[in-house]
């Protein structure tokens, strides 16, 4: 199905000769609303809100620069014989979600055993904020039309497609073909797993297992769209966010029912121990 329509402009706002274009504004944002969600999931949980905003202020540069060593890594061959300055162009796209995460927990658990606090704690209440700022995040590749997927036929078009924004399928009309807006598949599928987690936070879960149930949830989503993508990264032959996704939810199966039978600290005890014996002689003790 071809079409012809004008791509929205790259660029937010000219100064100068220095462009700032809307994928960083639009990552930023997200990054803004997504530190606002966790101090205030901080509040809930007791925990003081400056713990969080340090680790935040650590963490978002460490995950920007790994999700973009992670693309880049993958992407090599489109770096090796270029300029060397491309391969810091974040402005033109070209990050990956899996390398952030991969930053934000190395650095979450640094910072945990420096600070010495639960590692488990700082992961829960971060969990909804990280979820909401790759909600927000998908629509700069939106705006620099990437991360879509492969040609819609008139059919798939016809089925529901006909019914989104104008401005949406416009953006996803290039070099005159319809492409599948899998960045909304992705940012409609995060917002559902928001709403999973804000639900999940209220119940006596143990600690670790709403950012468990986070990694897990993201990864069964990614897993179908991935296999939309057309710009995927590769390992082996295979797509790399399709295998991480995949062993993400393995290991979160296995580590929920090991620590359901190892560990016995929960949001709502008084004694957040692993040991009942050790908490029956702390009880004694007070009495």
């Amino acid at each position: 199905m071809s079409c012809d329509a004008p791509a929205l402009d790259r660029v937010f706002l000219q100064i100068g000769s220095l462009p700032i274009y809307w994928y960083g504004v639009i990552i930023a944002t997200g990054a803004f609303l997504a530190l606002w969600l966790v101090t205030r999931e901080a509040n809930r949980l007791g925990m003081k809100k400056d713990i969080m905003v340090d680790l935040v202020v650590f963490a978002i540069p460490i995950s920007i620069i790994c999700a973009r060593i992670y693309y880049v890594v993958f992407e090599w061959e489109n770096y090796a014989n270029g300029p060397l300055w491309r391969v810091i162009a974040i402005w033109e796209g070209g990050i990956a979600i899996h390398g952030a995460l991969i930053g934000a927990v190395l650095t979450a658990v640094i910072f945990a055993r420096v600070k010495k606090v639960s590692f488990w704690k700082l992961a829960d209440v971060a969990a909804p904020g990280l979820i909401l700022g790759q909600a927000i995040g998908r629509w700069g590749n939106f705006m620099n039309q990437e991360a879509h997927g492969g040609p819609i036929s008139e059919s798939t078009y016809n089925s529901f497609h006909q019914y989104l924004p104008d401005f949406i399928m416009n953006q996803m009309c290039i070099d005159g073909v319809l492409y599948h807006p899998t960045f909304l598949y992705e940012s409609v599928w995060n917002i559902f797993v928001l709403i999973l987690l804000l639900v999940l936070r209220r119940k006596n879960l143990l600690r670790g297992e709403l950012f468990i149930t986070y990694l897990m949830s993201y990864s069964v989503g990614r897993f179908f769209i991935e296999g939309m993508r057309t710009d995927s990264l590769y390992g082996g032959g295979l797509r790399a966010a399709q295998v991480i996704s995949i062993l993400i939810i393995v290991a979160g199966i296995i580590l929920i029912i090991y620590r359901r039978r190892t560990i016995k600290a929960r949001y709502n005890d008084s004694e957040p121990s692993s040991n009942k014996k050790g908490t029956k002689k702390n009880t004694k003790k007070k009495k």
